[in-house]
């Protein structure tokens, strides 16, 4: 399949050919779209980014496998070699336009600085435990994401992050606690990702935050940070709708901060009604909440519906988790299991509909544009 660039590239020519634009103009464009191409993450760069990873698992190993039988100023030099040459080599290779290799080492090298602060704190008998590893990791491959401008690597240090706050979250080997640095890390995660020009990484921050957030109100007091999270995710949706174009220039998100918004509002209203839930009992507040969330969805689909399939398939995904939970708190006692069978067929029926029509009406409008 040809690249962005190259397909743009061909647009331009017929263009300049038609007469629409000139020379000038075509030369301009060409140049911008050159220096603003994204590489296209590839099979081949997917594979070489894999290859990369078993092989730096593979270093380690050995080395790990063998550590007694290497002298200790030789385990060191070799992990620092393995680090010094994977940089090294990466750029190298990305000077020499071979680009996927070059990501691939530097991701060789971000491993071997992880396994190396575990072997030689072994070695040397460190203080620290795991948390402080993994945030000393974390640093590493972000400052090197930020030296070598990485995407991959902008990538890589957020998904250490990410694995420092699940475990030190959940406690699967610390006692649990909620790492409250991780904001910090966030927000200096993100600066980077700008300078390495990572959406993807933006994304997953976004994403990581939201997760940060179901920690944080199952660890303190569930309903105070469930309802600031559908309170701003609502206010950020209206924003991201009404004033989508400058905050997406500045948030560089490829406009689907609304996506990110309808997420959190579906996760804090969601926290809200497992909250309120009683099942022994019909409860106004989770009812409240219920109205709300559906309230919410409708309104998602019909303001940034059109423009995003997404968006639907998550408001869609929403409004059937409604119904689920719904069923579960207040009419799993009024209604036996004949009954709810033939209430969820109905009701799902008339989802089925009213998103046919909903997506009829999307269509419309752009076929006729079209045909016009």
């Amino acid at each position: 399949m040809a690249s962005y660039a190259t397909r743009v590239g061909t647009d331009i020519a017929r263009w300049r050919d038609a007469g629409l634009i000139d020379p000038a103009t075509a030369e301009a464009l060409t140049r911008d779209v050159t220096a603003n191409e994204r590489a296209s993450l590839s099979f081949g760069s997917i594979l070489a980014m894999m290859a990369a990873l078993l092989f730096g698992a593979a270093i380690l190993i050995f080395v790990a496998a063998n550590w007694d039988a290497i002298p200790r100023l030789a385990r060191v030099a070799a992990l620092f070699a393995v680090i010094l040459g994977g940089y090294v080599g990466g750029a190298v290779l990305k000077t020499r336009d071979h680009a996927a290799i070059g990501e691939a080492l530097w991701i060789v090298a971000a491993a071997a600085f992880g396994g190396s602060i575990a072997l030689i704190g072994q070695m040397y008998h460190l203080s620290g435990d795991e948390a402080a590893a993994l945030v000393t990791w974390c640093a590493g491959t972000a400052l090197a994401a930020a030296a070598l401008r990485s995407n991959p690597l902008t990538v890589a240090a957020i998904g250490i992050a990410d694995a420092w706050l699940v475990l030190k979250g959940f406690g699967f080997y610390w006692h649990a606690e909620i790492p409250h640095l991780f904001i910090v890390m966030a927000i200096v995660l993100f600066a980077i990702s700008f300078w390495t020009r990572s959406q993807a990484a933006r994304h997953l921050i976004i994403l990581s935050v939201i997760l940060y957030l179901v920690l944080l109100a199952t660890d303190h007091d569930t309903l105070p940070v469930a309802v600031s999270l559908a309170i701003a995710s609502a206010l950020l949706f209206a924003a991201s709708v009404f004033a989508g174009d400058p905050i997406d220039r500045i948030l560089q998100l490829g406009g689907r901060l609304p996506l990110h918004a309808l997420l959190g509002f579906l996760t804090g209203m969601a926290m809200i009604q497992f909250d309120l839930a009683d099942e022994s009992t019909y409860n106004s507040g989770f009812a409240v909440a219920s109205i709300v969330a559906l309230a919410g969805i409708v309104a998602a689909i019909m303001l940034a519906g059109r423009e995003s399939r997404g968006l639907r398939w998550l408001a869609y995904a929403g409004f059937a988790f409604e119904l689920a939970i719904i069923y579960s708190v207040t009419l799993q006692s009024m209604l036996d299991t004949a009954g709810f069978f033939l209430a969820a067929a109905v009701l799902l029926g008339i989802l089925a509909l009213a998103i046919i029509r909903i997506e009829k009406r999307m269509k419309a409008p752009a076929e006729t544009g079209a045909a016009a």
